[in-house]
């Protein structure tokens, strides 16, 4: 009996301290201070930034990895996963060692510069204009750092060297990504000051334009695949899509770097650009081939998705809408009828979807900024004069990426070579690159 009373008793000799204020008293009816508000506000903005750097990393990991994963030849679904999984790890050292700093630190026009080697300075204290501390602001980038990259593997699959994808991850990251993202993300930035600044919340010019044009660079360099094949397990295209349609919540919706209103829109509108676009591209196969492909679908999504990203902090439903729509249809005519016409062999549509998609979501940022219940930033100059911002930027992004991406890669074909033996292309890059086989039959 005694050994049951004790616990009892301890029980309540401490409900008996907080019901008589033994500790400090609290008035609930009195009125938050300005201190509450702003450590609440930084509090929530950190919780939610780092779900969506979570959610980002996600994309890559394990998203794109299984959408291209399923999408090449069972001989080299392996070769594919683990270009996503080194190039998160060698790009995760590289933007420690100088990628963000050169990408975001400094107040030069086109390029960071090295003040924030190996993540100096940053901490848990510091905080920037969202109230986040700084060294989330850093985790945050670096996932944008990771995906972009590996979004050119889909257009060199089944017949890249592994050395060649890890060389031209790092030299791509350092002397392609980190100036574009400078330019446009940081406030000393040449296009953040291009007009009234190009608008693009979360990538479209730095994320899928210089992706696209960089997979267009390689496929025609490294040239054709031997022997393509359909997919080999559209079930893991599936599940794939299905992950980075998540995962993009974080990526538009956390690029304003606050929880809140316009964070809650840039989730919606990213879903609704999404869903357009999968439907727009299914009623085409539908049309066409006669029926509604899962590939197809799938790939609309992606479209969809890309498409909405530069736009996702100034668009409204109705302009989500309409750039599903458009990037439906303008991305299957790119990823269809263009890729045939002219026989480059973008294995997995990255050109069309990602390139061509960035492009088509940049430009109607200006028109959805201005119209179909958008939000136009403050100064916004009128729909003409923002869409010329959008073409200028858009346009050198084009040219900066394809010049930079033919140099990379010329390095990389003197020195490790960026094509596979015919033979190891035969037997697939499963075995002839990692010795190990994706499944037993």
């Amino acid at each position: 009996m005694k050994k049951m009373l004790a616990p009892l008793g301890v029980f309540l000799l401490l409900l008996c301290t907080a019901s008589f204020g033994f500790a400090e008293d609290v008035d609930p009816t009195a009125p938050a201070t300005l201190g509450d508000v702003e450590a609440a506000t930084g509090a929530a903005n950190t919780a939610w930034i780092m779900t969506a750097t979570a959610l980002v990393l996600f994309m890559t990991l394990p998203g794109l990895a299984l959408f291209y994963g399923g999408l090449v030849q069972r001989k080299n679904v392996l070769s594919v996963l683990m270009h996503c999984f080194a190039m998160a790890c060698i790009l995760t050292f590289v933007w420690l060692v100088a990628g963000y700093s050169l990408a975001l630190e400094g107040s030069g026009k086109w390029v960071g510069d090295f003040s924030a080697l190996f993540g100096n300075g940053l901490g848990v204290d510091d905080t920037g204009s969202a109230d986040i501390p700084g060294i989330l602001g850093f985790g945050f980038q670096m996932t944008f750092f990771i995906i972009t990259p590996a979004l050119v593997i889909g257009t060199f699959v089944e017949r890249v060297k592994f050395s060649a994808v890890m060389l031209f991850a790092v030299l791509w990251g350092l002397f392609c990504y980190a100036p574009i993202c400078h330019m446009v993300w940081d406030s000393d930035g040449w296009m953040f000051n291009l007009g009234n600044g190009v608008i693009d919340l979360a990538g479209g010019v730095v994320v899928h334009i210089t992706a696209g044009v960089a997979a267009l660079i390689f496929c025609i360099m490294i040239g054709p695949r031997k022997n393509p094949q359909p997919p080999h397990s559209l079930v893991l295209t599936v599940v794939g899509t299905c992950m980075l349609w998540v995962g993009w919540f974080g990526f538009n919706g956390g690029s304003g770097l606050a929880a809140n209103g316009a964070g809650a829109m840039a989730i919606v509108v990213t879903h609704i650009s999404a869903a357009t676009a999968a439907l727009t591209w299914m009623v085409i196969d539908l049309v066409t081939t006669k029926k509604p492909t899962v590939l197809g679908i799938c790939t609309g999504a992606i479209a969809g998705l890309a498409a909405i990203t530069p736009a996702s902090g100034v668009a409204g439903p109705q302009g989500a809408l309409l750039i599903g729509l458009l990037s439906g249809a303008i991305c299957w005519f790119f990823s269809v009828t263009i890729k045939n016409k002219f026989g480059y062999d973008d294995s997995l549509d990255v050109v069309g979807v990602h390139g061509v998609g960035g492009l088509v979501g940049t430009l109607m940022a200006a028109v959805v900024a201005g119209s179909l219940g958008g939000f136009a930033p403050d100064g916004f100059p009128g729909i003409g004069a923002q869409l010329g911002t959008q073409a200028i930027g858009s346009l050198f992004t084009i040219v900066f990426t394809a010049v930079v991406t033919v140099v990379i890669l010329l390095v990389v074909k003197a020195t490790v070579g960026l094509r596979v033996d015919e033979q190891d292309e035969v037997i697939g890059l499963d075995q002839a690159s990692h010795g190990e086989t994706g499944y037993i039959d």
